[in-house]
């Protein structure tokens, strides 16, 4: 079920290469990636898991309402993480000519299928 929701996130925005469905703890629930081997997209996500507990932690510190969405862009990727529940994030990982915009779409429109299947 997750891995058909992840598939049709990647294929329906412009410019996707992979999606995963991760614990905030760097174990992957489930994920599809494109052939890619300029990126290791499971290790990319692992070390976002890290950096997300802390902007979590910061969130919660100056208590400005529970994290929705973080944006990463890099000279080469985008990557859009949104949280689905308070253990699980989605990340979705671009081109750097990808449809950003869309991309956030598709990622708020399926938290609640995500959302639905982790409960």
């Amino acid at each position: 079920m997750f891995r058909e929701i992840l598939e049709g996130i990647v294929e329906r925005v412009g410019g996707g290469i992979g999606a995963v469905l991760m614990g905030y703890d760097g174990i992957a629930i489930d994920h599809f990636f494109k052939p890619c081997e300029e990126i290791d997209l499971q290790l990319a996500a692992v070390e976002y898991a890290n950096v997300l507990k802390d902007i979590r932690n910061i969130v919660e510190i100056l208590n400005t309402g529970e994290m929705e969405e973080v944006s990463i862009r890099t000279g080469r990727y985008f990557v859009i993480i949104r949280a689905v529940t308070a253990e699980y994030f989605v990340a979705l990982t671009l081109e750097q000519n990808g449809n950003f915009g869309k991309g956030r779409y598709l990622l708020q429109r399926e938290a609640q299928s995500l959302r639905e299947g982790l409960l």
